[in-house]
């Protein structure tokens, strides 16, 4: 039994950097996707409430004073 999990080890050694990226850059990918999200439902939302309000989605405020 020590032999083979001696064999297995090696798995959970330095695996020369790559691991340690996934370590810091899996984080970092999921708060940039999940910011990506959030803007596009805010942004979602906003466009619906300007469609509400019956002006243009486009946010210009001069096109509400013709």
């Amino acid at each position: 039994m020590v032999g083979s999990h001696a064999k297995h080890s090696h798995l959970l050694a330095h695996q020369g950097g790559w691991d340690e990226i996934l370590l810091v850059a899996g984080p970092i990918v999921i708060v940039i996707a999940l910011l990506a999200l959030v803007k596009r439902r805010v942004e979602r939302a906003a466009a619906e409430h300007e469609i509400a309000r019956g002006s243009s989605p486009s946010g210009d405020a001069d096109s509400d004073l013709t």
